[in-house]
């Protein structure tokens, strides 16, 4: 399949949404932050549980508000949010706050995420050109990695002239103000139909996604189908930010350079690191319809980049483990490899699931998925930050992604679609 959409106006809009969107110059740093301000692993990771658990409940409501209110008003309405996370983040001096801190973020995330996915498919569908999502999502994907790329840049200024991670948050708000100007001109169609608000409707959604994701573990195929695309994406989550403090771990083993005092070297090498990682990752995004096409069903490329991604984390643990600069090196391109994989699985991943589920429960299927995704994020990240905090960091992520590999076989998924016995069990419950 090759690409078939214009590049129209509402294009750019997309893609600059994520390009401003992704302009996070607290990212790269986010952890040497949290490490700086005394927190150890355990409790590195369960802000991060309190992230995922956070957005997951809460995208049930606002799910419903985006249906009575308009996708654009939670669209402003979560940049709002995000804006007040930043604040609280740059003047927290203690768990607690940081806490408060998450939970803004959290309820950002909530109201933006499905809300703007959603807006792009429906964009597509009026477009007529739904068959064409990878390619589409792809796409708009690379502009939001392109971002990154320069806000790893722009943050390694923001630290190395300013001498601290947390003016990095306070920079981030820049951007997060523009993205919601950029909101009021998103067309009015994509705000879908309005519905009234209805708090009984807000009890039955919960209810219902309470049994969708029960049921997407009861029926098997369902299971694997959902378990394959989220389980490496809730890994992902949990794992990637801990390429800073093995980057940090890269910079003790340097000779000095320059006048440059410790910060300021990892600032450097923390922004070459992730531009460099950004740009292949968008790379890999905007290709990953090509990558696709060049397997025989995406069930198999699903399938081998799964395990290979866990492999490659087990691998990038071990290497740093052993301590010297060579090692460390490679630990660190091998932890790039899994940021890469999770960029071109997620749009192969959300195009597979469309494909398998017909369109009347193709909502209550990501509507799983993203359930699941946060649940195993949720349960991954005290796993890696207790392991670190016991072992090493260096074995706490060797060993979480070997136990991962070990379930790999559990849930592999197969040609046969099964579309009446998987969809028909969704429905009966």
């Amino acid at each position: 399949m090759h690409q078939g959409f214009k590049k129209d106006l509402q294009f750019y809009k997309f893609s600059l949404y994520g390009f401003l969107k992704n302009l996070r110059f607290f990212e790269p740093f986010l952890y040497l932050f949290f490490l700086e301000k005394g927190l150890n692993f355990l409790q590195i990771g369960t802000l991060i549980t309190i992230r995922e658990i956070t957005r997951n409940v809460l995208e049930i409501p606002t799910g419903v508000l985006a249906d009575s209110l308009g996708r654009r008003r939670i669209m402003i309405m979560a940049f709002l949010f995000y804006i007040i996370s930043f604040i609280v983040f740059y003047i927290s001096v203690s768990y607690g706050l940081f806490i408060v801190a998450m939970f803004c973020y959290s309820f950002g995330d909530a109201f933006r995420t499905g809300t703007h996915k959603a807006m792009i498919f429906t964009y597509l569908k009026n477009k007529n050109w739904e068959d064409q999502k990878v390619w589409y999502y792809g796409y708009t994907r690379s502009a939001s990695q392109f971002g990154s790329a320069i806000s790893s840049l722009l943050a390694a200024f923001i630290v190395f002239y300013s001498g601290s991670y947390r003016y990095v948050f306070l920079f981030s708000v820049i951007p997060y103000v523009l993205d919601l100007l950029l909101m009021f001109s998103y067309p009015r169609e994509l705000d879908g139909r309005i519905r009234k608000l209805n708090l009984s409707h807000i009890r039955e959604n919960f209810r219902s996604i309470i049994k969708e994701t029960k049921q997407s573990f009861r029926e098997l195929r369902v299971f694997r189908v959902l378990t394959n695309t989220a389980l490496f994406s809730g890994y992902f989550s949990a794992m990637k930010d801990y390429l800073q403090p093995i980057i940090l771990g890269l910079v003790i083993t340097l000779p000095v350079l320059f006048s440059w005092n410790r910060e300021q070297t990892t600032a450097v090498m923390i922004g070459l690191v992730y531009f460099i990682l950004y740009i292949l990752s968008a790379i890999t995004s905007r290709n990953s319809g090509r990558i696709a096409g060049k397997f025989n069903g995406l069930y198999r490329l699903l399938n081998l980049s799964l395990i290979a991604g866990l492999f490659i984390g087990m691998a990038g643990g071990y290497f740093y483990s052993l301590g010297t600069t060579f090692w460390i090196v490679l630990s660190i391109v091998f932890f790039v490899a899994v940021h890469l994989t999770e960029n071109f699985r997620r749009p192969v991943g959300v195009s597979y699931i469309a494909d398998q589920f017909k369109e009347d429960i193709l909502a209550t299927v990501l509507s799983a998925e993203s359930q699941v995704k946060s649940l195993y994020a949720a349960l991954i990240a005290p796993v890696i930050g207790f392991m670190a905090d016991r072992f090493g960091l260096e074995w706490g992520l060797a060993i979480t992604s070997c136990l991962l590999l070990f379930a790999t076989p559990f849930i592999m998924i197969g040609k046969d679609k099964a579309k009446a016995k998987a969809e028909e069990g969704l429905k009966n419950y």
